[in-house]
Formats: C-alpha cells, structure tokens, sequence
C-alpha cells in the first residue's frame, strides 16, 4: 500500500471521522463546514506537491461530499423562554449510520414555543435539501408540530400558517417522509442547540 500524502490524510478525515468535539468546540460550525474546510486544506496540499488541480476537479470532490447522504434523520426543537420569550430553532442531522452531519441553532428574537419548534423543523429540512437528501425522517417532541403536519389537527394560528405550509412545501421535496414523535429526552441534542442559539445569539 503506498504511504498516504498529507492530503489524503486530510479527505480521509474529512469523509470518516465525526468531527463532533470541535464543532462542538466552535461555536456556529457545522460538520459539512468543517469537511469542506479540511477538503480546502487537502486541495492546496494537494496543489503545492503535486501540481494544482483543475477547479473542476475539485468541486466535484465537494459535490460528492455533499451527495453522499441520501437519507437522513432530522431532530428538531424549539425553545421559547417565558413562550412568548426569547427563542431559539435547534436541528442536528444525523446519517443512517449514526454520524452527526450538522448541528445547527439560529436565534428567533421574541417568539412563541410553536414558533420556535416549526423554524427548527425549517431549519432542519432546508440543510438537508442542500446536502442532496432524497428521503428524511423528521423526530419531534412537539405533538403539535407532528399532528399538524400529519393531517390530524388543524393549524389556526395566524402566525404559524406560513411556517406550516413552507414546511409541507419542503416535506413533498423528499421521495420518502416519516414524521415520529419522540419525548424530550429524546430529542436532547436538538433541545441544545435551540437553546444554544438563544444563549449565544447564534
């Protein structure tokens, strides 16, 4: 086997390894982020040892990166301080295989809960339109969230109709949907970064 470059230490990395403790560590990183930074970094290791290579190249390295994962769990969360309060939408992806694929949070300003837990669901499902996700599995703890989007309760508020519908919207995107509730305990990593976003106005 011959002895990996440094470049191919990094994609290799990039590719296999969970990254979880340093996106952690930085607050606003996302683990596709940080795989397109340690792909950059390959490339211009790659480009001062060997000879650049051609951008195409390139962002067809990435385009993979980004279209290797065809399915994906989404846990979503809302957190609403006082409902209405200060607020904050949570989502983290997850592959099949276990693997964190992003961790995100965005500060709401002053929101209701249900407001809260619908733009982590947005939040969610936009990330994973753009990694190329044809099937998506969506885990809540709001029962209001999943009933509604399951058909078997109305949605009448004025403020949520909007954010349900650009939800369906995205939802009829994706081959295959399921929609779970889950209680809070299991939806632990999205409750953190919900109320991450509302502690450090991320």
């Amino acid at each position: 086997m011959p002895t990996p470059t440094e470049a191919d230490i990094l994609r290799h990395i990039a590719r296999e390894e969970p990254l979880t403790a340093t996106v952690r560590a930085f607050r606003g990183l996302t683990r596709e982020r940080l795989g397109q930074l340690l792909e950059e970094a390959a490339e211009r290791l790659s480009g001062s040892s060997a000879g650049s290579r051609p951008r195409a190249a390139a962002a067809a390295s990435a385009q993979e990166l980004r279209g290797s994962v065809p399915r994906l769990r989404l846990y979503s969360d809302g957190a609403a301080r006082g409902n209405p309060g200060p607020s904050g939408a949570g989502a983290v992806l997850i592959e099949p295989g276990g693997q964190v694929v992003a961790r995100l949070g965005k500060y709401l300003g002053h929101q209701t809960n249900n407001y809260a837990e619908y733009m982590g669901l947005l939040l969610g499902l936009k990330h994973a339109k753009a990694l190329g996700a044809k099937e998506i599995e969506v885990f809540a703890d709001s029962e209001l969230l999943i009933r509604q989007l399951g058909g078997r309760y109305q949605v009448k508020s004025p403020s949520l109709r909007p954010l349900y519908e650009e939800a369906v919207k995205l939802l009829n995107d994706f081959s295959r949907v399921k929609l779970v509730h889950v209680p809070r305990e299991m939806n632990a990593a999205a409750d953190e970064m919900s109320n991450r976003a509302i502690d450090e106005r991320l």
